[in-house]
């Protein structure tokens, strides 16, 4: 988002909390919406199914087959994902979207945002969808849940609730089946750092940083 305002002279609108139909309005109106989602994925080296970080750019999408076409780095051009799917794989970024578009193209975008065009609104939206997700999912969703609510607390800066949001996602986490940890997670998200450091809890971002470089396969 920074990079294409400050040197390809466009605009860019990075949200939290979106929703399918936050989507399917965007690429209606004509802008590619780019999702970072979390997805497992066989390894070259190890030939292991493990979870990682991975974007899609969205540029179409199909009610009759209630599927996305998206261009994906990992599989192909025009590659269908079920709406279902991208809707789970995405709940680990905290349903975060992206749009790039010409600064002439402003009002058709925020028009196309809805609710989502306020930045701050967009967060509480995310917090707010992360509490239901608490109460009605489980297993590694849940867990997802609860770090998405800490991550959206960290942005309206309440870091002490966050804090205790993702003391609840690691509480979690030993429960996970193996195969199903995302145990990648702090390398794409920093938000348990800010909350940890900002209510006081040095030792607790000493301990994150050294799991996270012990999980890391290089310095």
């Amino acid at each position: 988002a920074a990079f294409v305002e400050e040197h390809a002279g466009l605009k860019a609108a990075l949200r939290s909390g979106g929703t399918l139909e936050t989507i399917k309005r965007l690429v209606a109106a004509g802008f590619p919406v780019i999702i970072e989602k979390g997805t497992y994925i066989e390894e070259v080296s190890t030939g292991r199914v493990s979870w990682m970080g991975h974007y899609n750019v969205i540029t179409g999408y199909d009610d009759a087959t209630k599927e996305f076409i998206v261009q994906d780095s990992y599989y192909q051009a025009d590659y269908r994902i079920a709406y279902d799917l991208i809707e789970q794989q995405w709940r680990s970024f905290n349903f975060m979207f992206l749009v790039i578009y010409p600064a002439d193209k402003q009002d058709a975008v925020l028009t196309a945002l809805g609710p989502y065009q306020d930045e701050m609104v967009s967060y509480q939206i995310a917090a707010d969808t992360a509490m239901k997700e608490i109460a009605s999912l489980s297993g590694v969703d849940r867990f997802f849940a609860w770090f998405n609510r800490g991550t959206s607390l960290v942005n309206v800066q309440d870091y002490a609730g966050a804090a205790l949001a993702y003391d609840e996602a690691f509480k979690l986490y030993p429960d996970l089946p193996k195969d199903m940890r995302p145990w990648r997670m702090t390398w794409y998200q920093t938000g348990p750092y800010f909350a940890y450091f900002y209510s006081g809890r040095y030792q607790d971002v000493i301990d994150l940083a050294t799991t996270t470089l012990d999980a890391a396969s290089e310095p």
